[in-house]
């Protein structure tokens, strides 16, 4: 998988190319399409099977065939659903678990790590980075429209300000949704276009709790009498799905239209780690719930009395397992599909910027026919989790799409 995810999809060319031209594209998609082939071959038809049945199977049917524990199924599961609308029986779900598992931290595979200072410090280092070869970089700086010259390519971003930032070249990190149907003047890009972006999946299930507490939770399956810091507070603590038909259950309620009656909640404690990023004594605990419609058929996250109950209904069912623990929060913020959608931009508050179904990976990310980060507006790139390889902290929609925009321009140099 990785060097799928290392490189832009052999997408076709469009427009009218010259002879040359469209002979060197059919030989660089012979070539990509060859190594792939080679390496599906050297996998052997077992080994194959065995990947497009991880790819196509649910996580449940994937779990169940490797391990026997339910707590360790489940635990593995949440892997499956984060993220999503879907259950541990959705067929597809089995390539999101390898998605949030093929990742790696010094080389090691499979490992997660906390970043020092809150994940803020990875932008600042990207920051400092580019500033450091010569990028000038200005924030709080929302961008109100795309411009376009009269060719209909595009020729800078017009500022919520009133300010005009010209260039020939714009890379949006928005959603597809936000950057064509929000930032594109209307009536601009082909009607199939348009059509594909509005019916993409854009759905989702999370709502994100930020604790501040006064100590540490303290589990009673540890059976530990004092209040230090221990392994269990430095992984990533599951709450709430102890079986995968937990897991089912809560996603039940979803289709149903109200937030689930016992949420699945991924718990970690990052400030047991990072001492930079709470007071001492205090920590800093961040909740992944799921599952939460974007509009309940049973109130509104505009009422915070609805609000409040649902974030009391998380504690509570932390308390259940770390007795103390509600007493313990000193304060608490939590964002919603609905908060995520307003306040980060992500349409339909989905943390990948859409779906990461079979439908909606690779040559068919953001929509079919424009998944080599180009656009129907020559000059305007997408380079966020809405292009392949889709969600997650590892930066490679935008070095593959980097990569296609340096290509574009060596080629008008020469």
């Amino acid at each position: 998988m990785e060097p799928l995810l290392d490189s832009p999809p052999p997408e076709s060319l469009r427009g009218g190319k010259s002879f040359n031209v469209r002979v060197k594209d059919t030989m660089k998609k012979s070539v990509f399409w060859a190594h792939f082939l080679q390496r599906a071959l050297s996998l052997g038809q077992t080994d194959m099977v065995d990947f497009m049945d991880l790819l196509l199977s649910p996580a449940s049917k994937v779990l169940n065939n490797w391990f026997e524990s339910d707590v360790l199924k489940a635990t593995l599961a949440t892997d499956a659903v984060i993220g999503t609308t879907g259950s541990v029986h959705t067929p597809g779900s089995g390539y999101v678990l390898l998605h949030h598992v093929m990742g790696e931290t010094d080389g090691d595979h499979g490992i997660w790590s906390y970043v020092e200072g809150g994940m803020g410090s990875v932008s600042l280092a990207l920051c400092n980075a580019a500033r450091e070869s010569g990028a000038h970089i200005v924030t709080s700086a929302e961008v109100s429209q795309l411009m376009l010259n009269e060719s209909g390519a595009v020729n800078g971003v017009l500022l919520a300000d009133g300010t005009q930032v010209l260039s020939s070249i714009v890379l949006s990190n928005a959603t597809p949704y936000k950057t064509f149907l929000e930032l594109v003047p209307a009536n601009i890009l082909p009607n199939d276009f348009v059509r594909a972006l509005k019916y993409c999946d854009y759905s989702s299930a999370t709502t994100k709790i930020n604790l501040a507490v006064d100590k540490l939770p303290q589990f009673q399956c540890c059976k530990l009498n004092h209040p230090y810091a221990g392994p269990q507070h430095m992984g990533t603590i599951h709450v709430g799905s102890e079986s995968m038909d937990e897991i089912d259950a809560a996603c039940q309620d979803i289709v149903n239209g109200v937030p689930s009656r016992r949420p699945i909640i991924e718990m970690t404690i990052p400030s047991v780690l990072d001492k930079t990023i709470s007071p001492e004594g205090k920590h800093v605990i961040n909740l992944f719930v799921q599952y939460t419609p974007y509009k309940p058929s049973d109130g509104s996250w505009q009422d915070p009395a609805y609000r409040e109950s649902f974030a009391k209904k998380c504690f509570s069912l932390i308390e259940e397992y770390a007795p103390g623990f509600i007493p313990s929060v000193i304060y608490y913020d939590m964002l919603t599909p609905p908060d995520l959608e307003r306040e980060i931009g992500l349409t339909g508050g989905n943390v990948f910027h859409g779906a990461m179904g079979l439908d909606s990976l690779f040559l068919m990310r953001p929509v079919k026919g424009w998944s080599s980060y180009r656009t129907p507006l020559p000059g305007l790139y997408l380079c966020g989790s809405g292009t392949h390889p889709g969600g997650g902290v590892m930066g490679a929609p935008g070095r593959n799409a980097s990569h296609v925009v340096l290509q574009d321009v060596n080629k008008q140099i020469n």
